[in-house]
């Protein structure tokens, strides 16, 4: 009997938190001005953003690498063997844990307005690059 390795386990919670977030953000779309809708994009964000990194950690451990237990480094290896290619998922770390540990209205506005313009196409990639590792096992 097939038991899925410990990354494609993960993977799959990453997917259901990729397309809960898509549909915060298609949701926000359609009434920008609901404040609901905007904290649902940032706290789904929070958990996929975390779901996305400890997934790469499991595929990159599976791959070899071992002694990558925090998020940073974990990035950076990814960046290092390519599979991701943006440097600006350290900065979409760094403001995930700006919006889970304070909030402040001004920052909710900008980190709302990176994840809809940029965050979210990071976690889209790296979707579509463990999705093809994950049908290619």
């Amino acid at each position: 009997m097939y038991t899925p390795i410990r990354w494609q386990q993960r993977f799959q919670n990453f997917e259901k938190a990729y397309f809960s977030l898509n549909e915060s953000i298609e949701a926000h779309e359609k009434d920008l001005k609901n404040l609901f809708i905007r904290d649902s994009i940032i706290q789904r964000y929070e958990y996929t953003i975390e779901l996305a990194w400890k997934t790469l950690k499991d595929y990159l451990e599976e791959e070899g690498f071992i002694n990558i237990s925090s998020p940073k480094k974990v990035i950076r290896q990814a960046l290092k063997e390519a599979y991701i290619t943006d440097p600006a998922w350290l900065k979409a770390l760094d403001d995930r844990n700006k919006t889970s540990h304070a909030y402040n209205e001004n920052m909710a506005i900008e980190i709302t307005s990176q994840i809809k313009k940029q965050y979210f196409f990071l976690l889209r990639d790296l979707y579509f690059v463990l999705k093809k590792e994950k049908t290619d096992e």
